[in-house]
């Protein structure tokens, strides 16, 4: 019987040795960064040219972090290769073979890959933020007010909970290739597209991209966007609830069935 610790270090191990899953990350961190910049530069430039509402609206902190759109495909591809790799390597056999409980192969391999992508969606978003506050310039606002300091930590966890959503999704569907073509499409198309199509809005609205994704809001109804019937903390629940049946459901899979 594998130790729990032994088991942790080994997880580390094949997450730090695999230049993918490091590439990865690292994109997540580059790419959010800077889009958020950009758009931050973009948007002081013509702040003058909104509209009465969109000024109304205008969340400083929540367009800091707009690069989050592009960042968190990145943290999809790293939390369907922790898990999907195994599979498509046919390490699995092996990896189960040196640890027969197959609930702790899963949630240590969750947890280490799950903490690392925490840390780096932190950093994400602490960097997302100040810079593009700097690049707002007049119209940027200070971490010390009212709910931003909650929302710099809330785009944080939102990006390690969509790492840890994917490998959920990684080990029920037991394919890199196909979750992929499910997750990237979903969250960069299908997502967007429905929440912007008045008959399904209200639908859209609980999707776990959706629905977390309002914790990184400081203004209600940022930029002048549709209201949500929840608030910043149960959006976020709502996404821990489809992170949670992503995690159950990944495990019941590899307790049933095959490697």
């Amino acid at each position: 019987m594998a130790s729990v610790p032994a088991v942790l270090t080994s997880e580390w191990t094949k997450i730090r040795t695999v230049s993918s899953t490091t590439w990865t990350l690292i994109c997540a961190f580059a790419v959010t960064v800077a889009m958020s910049a950009a758009l931050c530069a973009v948007m002081n430039s013509q702040f003058d040219d909104l509209s009465d509402a969109e000024r109304a609206t205008f969340d400083p902190t929540f367009i800091s972090f707009s690069g989050m759109i592009l960042g968190q495909l990145a943290m999809v591809v790293f939390g369907v290769l922790v898990v999907g790799t195994e599979y498509s390597s046919g390490m699995i056999r092996t990896s189960l073979a040196a640890v027969p409980q197959r609930a702790t192969f899963l949630f240590s391999k969750m947890l280490v890959a799950g903490v690392l992508a925490l840390v780096v969606g932190m950093v994400t978003s602490f960097v997302s933020f100040f810079l593009g506050q700097a690049l707002l310039g007049d119209h940027g606002i200070g971490i010390g007010e009212d709910n931003v300091l909650r929302a710099v930590f809330g785009a944080g966890i939102y990006m390690g909970l969509i790492a840890i959503f994917s490998m959920g999704v990684a080990a029920m569907l037991r394919s890199s290739m196909l979750s992929l073509g499910i997750l990237m499409p979903f969250f960069f198309l299908v997502s967007q597209i429905l929440s912007a199509v008045p008959g399904a809005k209200s639908v859209a609205q609980y999707f776990p991209d959706q629905a977390g994704s309002k914790i990184m809001q400081v203004v209600p109804d940022a930029m002048n966007s549709d209201p949500a019937p929840y608030g910043p903390w149960a959006g976020l629940l709502i996404m821990v609830a489809w992170v949670a049946a992503a995690v159950i459901g990944g495990f019941l899979v590899l307790k049933k069935r095959d490697a």
